[in-house]
């Protein structure tokens, strides 16, 4: 058996839902899968003391789980007053709009077509509510309208689908592109060098202790596949589903179409630097 401390970003053991840090806690949604790991981490985020919570990420739309963070939430004697989109996948916001009705909440997203109400999300924005803070950090390559919320106060960052607890996240082509997804990376790392963040609450999988480490081991991985397709491409394989037959032989299959979205966003990559 692998050490967890050994593995890219040291990844807590022991169950996905309930607390990961003073501020944080999961409710995982019941939506497991290949490309959701363990299924969607729905964080109820709120400081010590107040009665007033943040939702990151409803999940999908499913009314035993919307009910569920309701009532964890109510459990602790919080009330919901926000809603906050990581991006617009259904897996993260199809439940948004009914989980509003439920909590008679806004939902704020970088997307306005995900927002309900006036007010949406940018690069700076700080959200205070009930005296929890939360800073908003863009980090577009997965998406388009990826973003990650900073929890100063937990020395913490929730990350949706830019740096998942397991694995390595897609970046979607055409909506995700590879160099805004390196960039977002590297600004994440910036975090944990100037601000002192150290746990990654993502969207899928388990909380991470070593934020740091996983953003380095991200950006490595990348630097790595890039190589890859660049001399696939240079021994004569020219199309994506070629690429993915030669770079992927080792994944499994079944994350194949996945693998055709990364390589077309890595091929988008090469082509814009003048390396094929």
């Amino acid at each position: 058996m692998t050490d967890a401390a050994a593995l890219p970003g040291q990844p807590r053991g022991g169950v996905l839902s309930g607390p990961a840090t003073e501020r944080a806690v999961n409710v995982l949604a019941p939506n497991a899968s290949a490309m959701t790991l363990d299924g969607t981490n729905t964080w109820i985020v709120a400081e010590p003391g107040s009665d007033l919570a943040v939702v990151i990420d409803p999940g999908p739309l499913d009314g035993g789980h919307l009910r569920n963070v309701v009532d964890t939430a109510e459990k602790a004697g919080k009330r919901i007053a926000l809603t906050l989109l990581t991006h617009g996948h259904p897996d993260h916001a199809e439940g948004a709009a009914r989980f509003a009705e439920l909590t008679g909440t806004r939902v704020r997203a970088l997307d306005p077509a995900l927002r309900l109400g006036d007010e949406g999300l940018a690069a700076g924005d700080v959200i205070t509510v009930g005296g929890l803070e939360l800073r908003v950090v863009p980090t577009p390559g997965h998406t388009a309208d990826s973003l990650c919320f900073h929890l100063p106060a937990d020395r913490a960052v929730l990350t949706g689908d830019t740096i998942l607890g397991r694995g390595t996240t897609v970046v979607a082509h055409p909506d995700g592109r590879l160099g805004d997804y390196l960039d977002s990376l590297r600004r994440l790392r910036s975090l944990t060098v100037d601000d002192g963040v150290h746990t990654v609450l993502p969207g899928h999988g388990p909380v991470l202790e070593d934020a740091q480490g996983v953003v380095e081991f991200y950006l490595a991985h990348r630097a790595h596949r890039l190589a890859q397709v660049e001399t696939a491409v240079e021994n004569g394989y020219r199309t994506p589903a070629e690429v993915v037959a030669h770079v992927y032989a080792d994944v499994d299959r079944s994350l194949w179409p996945a693998a055709d979205l990364s390589v077309r966003a890595q091929l988008d990559y090469l082509r814009e630097h003048g390396l094929i």
